[in-house]
């Protein structure tokens, strides 16, 4: 169970904020230590200059990490003990924070793209999918394209959370598209109209951004 990830999915640190916090920056990372329930346990956090966070929590009984937390245990204590972690971390976020749109640097990078050339911001549909969100023409509200999060596992081998963006294509293009590594057949769209483009670097910017402007003019017709 990574409470981290979890809690911090979407955001990223105000690195100034993090100072006025309380945080301690040392040569490499920003560092923040709380007691917690009665001195018994130490929440240790840990952000390094490029915003990524680990935490930890320590038995202050045993001075050892307190791993109860990160397991399925749901007894009172220990539950009491996440439960005061995960607000601690959550203050932290509201206080240190500030949201992105999108998990991946790749599609929040994408997604400011859009927003400068067409105006359109991300648009979430679906409670039950807080992570995806679509793109619409102003003119006549057509999508063009559609971010989402989800398992690898749903698009090929391997497993671990990635995002996506669906484009709409012509036919033949998707399937010149398809023989190349970073493309897939559209997940929860017409597979001849639509192609799923993986989020994860593996594809430059400008070759997505690319497509991006080739589907929108395709529904702007």
């Amino acid at each position: 169970m990574n409470i981290e990830i979890e809690i911090f999915k979407r955001c990223h640190p105000n690195f100034n904020k993090l100072l006025a916090y309380g945080f301690i920056l040392d040569a490499n990372n920003y560092q923040y230590e709380k007691r917690f329930m009665n001195d018994e346990f130490l929440a240790n956090i840990i952000i390094d200059k490029k915003g990524n966070l680990s935490g930890k929590v320590i038995d202050l009984e045993t001075n050892e990490e307190y791993i109860g937390i990160r397991t399925m245990m749901t007894g009172e204590f220990v539950t009491n003990v996440r439960e005061t972690y995960k607000d601690i971390l959550n203050d932290i976020k509201k206080h240190c924070f500030e949201t992105d749109y999108f998990i991946s640097d790749q599609a929040n990078r994408i997604t400011n793209y859009i927003i400068k050339k067409y105006h359109n911001k991300p648009e979430t549909l679906w409670d039950k999918f807080p992570g995806y969100a679509v793109f619409r023409n102003n003119n006549n509200q057509k999508w063009y394209a559609i971010i989402m999060n989800l398992d690898l596992s749903k698009l090929t081998k391997g497993k671990g959370e990635v995002e996506i963006i669906n484009v709409k294509l012509n036919e033949d293009k998707i399937q010149t598209l398809l023989k190349k590594e970073g493309y897939y057949k559209a997940y929860h769209m017409s597979k001849n109209d639509w192609i799923s483009i993986i989020l994860n670097d593996t594809l430059k910017d400008e070759e997505i951004i690319s497509l991006i402007d080739e589907s929108y003019d395709l529904i702007n017709n």
